[in-house]
């Protein structure tokens, strides 16, 4: 169910600095990666690209002076056949160095001084012709055996900000799967807004949930029915947010075992009842696209621990896109709520 692959070798820390990503990846987010990287109040950090072999494999990386990374002469042995396609990636951490948390903000567990490595490859899902692309990032040192589906708001999966957090996630031990929902046609912010409704038609709902089917079918055949991921999950911003409700509906084999749902827009009410499983919704009370009273109201129709969490003053897209310090920390709270979920609903009392 998975064709050709493309090695992204990634290794990346964070010590209480936010939006440096893979800048060497998405060159379509070089220059906005820059004008952050400038505003990021962390003297004592730089930002560096290094070429690897190619200029095709490139890694960014987050230095302090005595903190850099270097390539390993050891494969990866997470799982075959993805393995033989994964480049791993060492941290080389001197003596003198603090601390280097996996957070974009420095966290008071100490669960993410265990992120070290993760790993990373481009996949092309389905069958035949009829394929999509799709990043895994999986955890190396510190995995917990759990597979996440992350689905992205409309700008797509090559978006900074859904890369970032697909890295966070993965960071804190999980399998993630980042599919391209809109085929190499995520909406832009540079498109005149009367055309969104002309756009987002041309995605066809029915062919945006054939892959969507697609991706959670990868999960399922090269992770849980593997046995290398024990449980499943599903996450979702905005438009990816709605489509939790959706998949969950559809899930009649049970594969998935929890969803969060950040803001999630165009969720039909209708399907809520035949979700079997629980879900966090995160959103904000000031976001119009996605009412609380709605939330609550599918919360009270799934029931089964489902969990609605609001915060106060905020919009839409805070908690992945934020734009200001205080909703930089309504973002870390709300990775941090989400978190602790995941760790509930999925990974406790998991280990084998």
């Amino acid at each position: 169910m998975w064709g050709p692959q493309k090695d992204i070798p990634i290794n990346l820390r964070f010590n209480s600095v936010r939006k440096l990503w893979l800048s060497a990846l998405l060159p379509s987010h070089r220059e906005r990666q820059r004008e952050m990287a400038s505003s990021v109040n962390a003297p004592h950090f730089h930002a560096s690209v290094s070429a690897v072999g190619s200029n095709k494999n490139l890694v960014f990386c987050l230095r302090r002076s005595s903190f850099g990374f270097r390539p390993s002469n050891q494969p990866s042995s997470l799982f075959s056949p993805i393995a033989s396609k994964l480049k791993a990636w060492k941290s080389e951490v001197q003596p003198s160095s603090n601390k280097i948390y996996c957070s974009l903000a420095e966290l008071e567990s100490e669960n993410d001084e265990a992120c070290e490595l993760v790993n990373g490859t481009e996949l092309s899902l389905g069958d035949g012709d009829d394929l999509i692309r799709a990043y895994l990032f999986t955890a190396v040192k510190n995995n917990n055996g759990t597979g996440i589906l992350l689905l992205s708001d409309i700008y797509g999966f090559e978006d900074s900000s859904t890369r970032e957090f697909a890295y966070r996630v993965a960071c804190n031990g999980y399998n993630v799967l980042l599919p391209d929902l809109f085929r190499g046609d995520p909406w832009t912010k540079d498109r005149p807004k009367n055309l969104f409704e002309q756009w987002y038609a041309g995605q066809q709902p029915d062919r945006v949930a054939k892959d969507i089917g697609m991706a959670k079918d990868w999960l399922v055949n090269e992770l849980l029915s593997a046995g290398i991921s024990k449980k499943l999950g599903v996450i979702g911003f905005c438009f990816g947010g709605g489509r939790v409700i959706d998949i969950l509906a559809k899930d009649e084999s049970n594969h998935f075992s929890a969803g969060v749902s950040f803001y999630g827009t165009r969720i039909d009410r209708s399907t809520a009842c035949n979700i079997n499983v629980p879900i966090l919704f995160i959103s904000g009370d000031e976001d119009p696209l996605c009412p609380v009273s709605l939330l609550r109201d599918i919360e009270n129709s799934i029931g089964r621990g489902s969990r609605v969490v609001i915060f106060e003053g905020r919009g839409h897209g805070f908690a992945h896109q934020p734009n200001s310090p205080d909703e930089d920390k309504d973002a870390e709270q709300a990775f941090l709520v989400m978190r602790s979920w995941l760790d509930d609903e999925l990974v406790a009392g998991n280990s084998s």
